[in-house]
């Protein structure tokens, strides 16, 4: 029954797309919408909401509490445009014909920044001419960390505010360098409000990291072949994990601080993930196979305070990062992949519900648990098998130098003999030659054959000489 129904994940890439069909990524977080549409809704929903409130009710009561509900909206948004006016000086873009010539100069100065050369942005931003540009960056990161009491909300329409009137100073710029620079200022203003505005007090994105990381530990029992991933073959080395470097850098991604940062480390787990997908299958993976991957590779990750780092990059980072691209396209995913967790069930696994309530409960096993657990006495064999081969090494060794210690004895041996037979050789020539020397003395004719005695008894001794140092030559370099 449950063994028939088809496996896997499947996501059309129009479930992708914003659910206002304006071409640009949705998000779950956003309800299916991308962050424009998503923020145009909320605005239209608080603008209907603040009327209803202000109209008068059927039975002529008074509505004390919807003036004051208007009245605390009132304050709150100028407020809001006091912080504004304290950014900017003012709510219109900064005016060129102040001084047309400097603003000439610094959009040359930034049109020739090389692509990612954020120290060459901060050496732009500090020189005399841009002095307009860091004062508004200084007097914004101020004014954020003065009043970092203010809700998450509020403050991430702060600093998109802020993106969008910073953006405008560069209009007359082509997008992909507005894009470039944006990316700079986004990295230079988040880097310094990390500190106040990741996991802020007034939302409880602390509360759901707990909850989901929990979730994502109760499910570590969810194998590969349950996701319909793609793994590699028997064959493989058992410490080969293909999906470990993707695993690496999603962990990676809750020690950066910029959202765009957070993710470059999506987009470099998803390609992780797309190559050890080429690498276990023949055939190119396609988007439902990388989809089951990233749900693989959260669930082994369990990357810290996962949520809160969406929930960052969604607030406070930029709308095109999001929207379009691959970035925007892997991080869709990685939400998709995260609702897919939060909303697991026996089905999605194919699994009926007495089952996937047993491995919950820890009351069953999958298969690949006793396959490890096979591989593992496997292994423990194998050590035990490479242990006994190792001693019986050692005893060989042993046996081998008590045998090199004996030969090394009989070689002393042999040397110290010829040693002393050459000794016996040389007295036996001092000998002969004294005796020559005596009978040459005696006579004359006795000389001339004593001569020919000592030429004899000299080539005698040399050749005697010569086998002596032959032979003591000859052991000695066998001995070394």
């Amino acid at each position: 029954m449950w063994t028939d129904k088809q496996r896997g994940i499947r996501v059309s890439q129009e479930e992708l797309l914003c659910k206002n069909a304006c071409g640009y990524y949705g998000n779950p977080a956003w309800q299916g919408f991308c962050s424009k549409c998503w923020r145009e809704r909320e605005r239209a929903r608080a603008a209907g909401a603040q009327r209803q409130d202000t109209r008068p009710s059927n039975d002529g009561t008074p509505l004390t509490f919807s003036k004051f509900e208007e009245k605390k909206n009132t304050e709150k948004g100028r407020r809001i445009n006091t912080m504004r006016r304290l950014f900017w000086g003012s709510p219109s873009p900064p005016k060129q014909q102040e001084s047309s010539e400097s603003y000439a100069n610094v959009l040359k100065a930034y049109q020739s920044l090389e692509p990612g050369d954020f120290t060459g942005f901060l050496k732009l931003l500090r020189s005399p001419s841009s002095q307009r540009l860091q004062s508004r960056c200084t007097a914004f990161l101020n004014t954020m960390e003065a009043y970092h009491d203010l809700p998450v909300q509020k403050q991430s329409d702060l600093v998109q505010d802020f993106y969008q009137s910073f953006a405008e100073y560069f209009s007359s710029f082509p997008e992909a360098q507005v894009t470039q620079i944006m990316e700079h200022v986004e990295k230079l203003i988040m880097t310094r409000l990390h500190k106040w505005v990741f996991c802020h007090d007034s939302c409880d994105d602390e509360q759901k990291d707990l909850a989901l990381q929990r979730r994502i530990r109760s499910l570590n029992w969810v194998t590969p072949q349950m996701l319909s991933v793609p793994f590699p073959d028997k064959k493989t080395a058992v410490t080969a994990d293909p999906f470990l470097p993707a695993i690496t850098a999603i962990i990676e991604m809750d020690a950066k601080r910029a959202p765009q940062d957070k993710l470059t480390c999506v987009s470099k787990c998803s390609q992780h993930v797309f190559e050890a997908l080429s690498s276990s299958n023949s055939e190119p993976a396609n988007a439902d196979d990388f989809l089951s991957g990233l749900i693989y590779v959260v669930l082994k990750a369990n990357p810290p305070r996962l949520h809160s780092n969406m929930q960052y990059v969604i607030r406070f980072g930029l709308p095109h990062s999001l929207m379009a691209g691959e970035s925007g396209y892997y991080f869709t995913n990685l939400s998709c992949a995260v609702a897919f967790i939060e909303k697991l069930d026996g089905p999605a696994l194919n699994l009926s519900p007495d089952e996937f309530e047993g491995y919950m409960l820890r009351q069953r096993a999958p298969a690949a648990a006793n396959r490890r657990r096979q591989v593992a006495r496997d292994t423990q064999h194998l050590l035990e098998e490479l242990q006994g081969r190792q001693e019986k090494l050692d005893q060989g060794m042993d046996a081998l130098n008590v045998e090199l210690n004996k030969w090394v004895q009989v070689v002393n041996t042999q040397l110290d003999e010829a040693t002393s037979q050459f000794s016996l050789v040389q007295k036996e020539m001092t000998a002969q030659v004294e005796l020559s020397q005596v009978s040459s003395s005696s006579s004359p004719d006795a000389s001339l054959q004593g001569d020919d005695n000592d030429q004899s008894v000299l080539v005698l001794t040399d050749q005697q000489f010569s086998t002596s140092c032959l032979t003591f030559c000859t052991k000695r370099n066998y001995l070394v």
